[in-house]
């Protein structure tokens, strides 16, 4: 009889428990993933603005120094036209320098110390008067006059190379004093 009772009470917790849960039908708890989302699509955005502003750090830096090199650039070649540009010029039928020739000469030998594997070729020329050989000789003297200038100021010999044109390139073809005076000159080529 105790084991029937048993049974019995068992059953009366057993059977109620059961039901109790079987009856009750499971909710499905939905998950807020919005708040995910959003904090994923947030990152996702912060990193990639990140990147755009790294990728666009990378190009200033690669702008900002070709605009120093092309700047470098600019100044190399500015400074090899302005020494090739400028001349000196001599008195009629004289080879000796005036002295704003040799203040000329003094800022073409600072360029000749500051790019030390450039060589330049001395051009001597002539106004038309007197003959050719005498004009080529003239010339020659002219060239000579400021090589032997620019040896003094500590330029190598080795690096300066002179010619002479006499009167055959004349900078001014007019045949005044005006024109005489352009052509009687020291022109200087970088080799």
């Amino acid at each position: 009889m105790k084991k029937k009772l048993w049974i019995c009470v068992a059953l009366l917790l057993v059977i109620p428990g059961l039901l109790f849960v079987t009856s009750c039908a499971k909710k499905v708890v939905k998950v807020d993933t919005t708040q995910e989302d959003e904090a994923a699509k947030l990152a996702a955005e912060k990193a990639r603005q990140e990147e755009i502003a790294r990728q666009l750090d990378r190009q200033r830096a690669i702008d900002e120094e070709n605009l120093q090199k092309e700047a470098a650039s600019r100044e190399i070649i500015a400074a090899r036209n302005l020494f090739m540009n400028e001349n000196i010029y001599f008195d009629f039928d004289m080879s000796n320098l005036k002295p704003e020739s040799q203040e000329v000469l003094k800022r073409k030998a600072e360029w000749l110390r500051n790019n030390p594997g450039e060589s330049i070729i001395v051009e001597g020329h002539c106004d038309e008067r007197g003959t050719n050989e005498y004009n080529l000789a003239l010339g020659d003297r002219r060239a000579q006059s400021a090589k032997n200038f620019l040896i003094d100021l500590g330029i190598a010999e080795s690096r300066l190379t002179t010619i002479s044109y006499g009167e055959e390139r004349p900078a001014d073809p007019r045949q005044n004093e005006d024109a005489w005076s352009k052509n009687r000159r020291d022109q200087f080529v970088i080799e």
